[in-house]
């Protein structure tokens, strides 16, 4: 055993003040990268279930008439499904309606999916749209769709789902693709739009814009990413984690300066031992790694406190959704939480490097305690 670690071992720091102080710091930095990154998620997961990553269009769509399907046939699909990247394609049906429930109405956009549910006329209805019309599981939705004449569908609410953003100033009704391909009379080839969904490693700014332009390289239609369609939501996400950034590094800090206060009472209150360690031989720079074993071990032990109590509450959070947010304001009607290891690991690894970093500073005092006056023999 090194010297430096002996002697710190017994050495004995009672800084329940330093401890908590680093606890709840790292508390601050794991919530603010767990958020961040469940707000992230949340989103992105949204967005891709609203228009895919990669949503295939014509230069016109037209959500109001049931003129000028595209051909499925024609979209060199196979060759689009062989790119790297390409997880999954899905044919879609776009048509915008007015919903009538009593004496209230409120547009929608229905979106015709394919779906492995037999009910005849089923839909699966935003929550904003629920609560807006008193529609629940089980009711009637009479939804007229407008175009060169008017027709009627009188859909079955299957479900109830969290909407997460709403679509040209339409609430999203999903229903069932061949559904929507009769009431447009179009065969089992016409579509709308086709979506495409991205493996992980490809959802993500410039990465999803360039697969989207080589999409559209094989394809006659217009192939637009999920980040320009709502690129104000992706802004407002990056500007989220320049927050996150800026909170980590500013509970790094207070971290920091809290030890090293922490840290110079300590050297105050041993001044009388660090003149006997260098009167014995040890270098400035032995006596400085002696307590500095000692604050990393309170460094440590506040880390391991501040985790533990982070990741409690992710996971109450996860499970319960007991924070709640409001979603004309946030997207998310709760504060999404997601454990990212990687990036828990990289902020605990770059915030104890740092405070150790800091913590060089107060040591800096050793070097000015002279034996012959710190040591007295009686």
């Amino acid at each position: 055993m090194r010297p430096s670690s002996f002697i710190s071992s017994k050495l004995d720091f009672k800084g329940w003040v330093a401890v908590t102080a680093i606890a709840i710091s790292f508390l601050v930095i794991i919530l603010a990268v767990a958020i961040s990154s469940g707000f992230r998620r949340e989103i992105r997961d949204g967005v891709s279930r609203l228009m895919g990553d990669v949503q295939l269009t014509t230069p016109q769509i037209n959500y109001y008439t049931d003129a000028s399907p595209v051909n499925l046939d024609s979209l060199n699909l196979e060759t689009v499904s062989k790119i790297k990247g390409v997880k999954n394609i899905t044919p879609v049906v776009y048509r915008a309606g007015i919903v009538k429930n009593g004496e209230e109405i409120q547009g929608v956009l229905v979106k015709g999916i394919p779906s492995s549910d037999t009910t005849a006329l089923g839909v699966s209805i935003p929550t904003r749209l629920s609560s807006r019309l008193g529609l629940k599981a089980g009711d009637s939705m009479t939804t007229y769709f407008i175009g060169e004449k008017v027709k009627v569908r009188k859909f079955t609410v299957t479900d109830v789902y969290d909407g997460l953003i709403e679509t040209d100033d339409n609430l999203l009704v999903y229903a069932s693709l061949e559904d929507m391909q009769r009431l447009n009379n179009w065969d089992s080839t016409g579509v709308s739009a086709v979506e495409i969904g991205l493996e992980d490693a490809y959802r993500s700014g410039d990465r999803e814009r360039a697969k989207a332009a080589e999409i559209g390289l094989y394809s006659s239609m217009v192939a637009t990413a999920a980040q320009d369609r709502y690129s104000n939501l992706f802004d407002w996400l990056n500007l989220l984690d320049f927050n996150v950034v800026a909170i980590l590094l500013l509970m790094i800090v207070v971290a920091g300066f809290n030890m090293i206060s922490g840290l110079l009472i300590m050297l105050f209150r041993n001044i009388s031992t660090i003149g006997t360690l260098k009167a014995v031989g040890m270098t400035n720079r032995g006596v400085a790694e002696v307590f500095l074993r000692v604050a990393a071990r309170i460094v440590l032990k506040g880390m391991l406190i501040g985790n533990a109590l982070a990741l409690g509450f992710c996971l109450l959070q996860g499970s319960t959704h007991l924070l709640k947010l409001n979603p004309e304001n946030y997207y998310v009607s709760f504060v999404p939480v997601s454990i990212n290891l990687p990036y828990i690991i990289v902020a605990d690894v770059l915030a104890f490097v740092v405070i150790m970093l800091l913590l060089l500073i107060p040591c800096l005092f050793i070097a000015k305690v002279d034996p012959a006056e710190t040591v007295r023999v009686k």
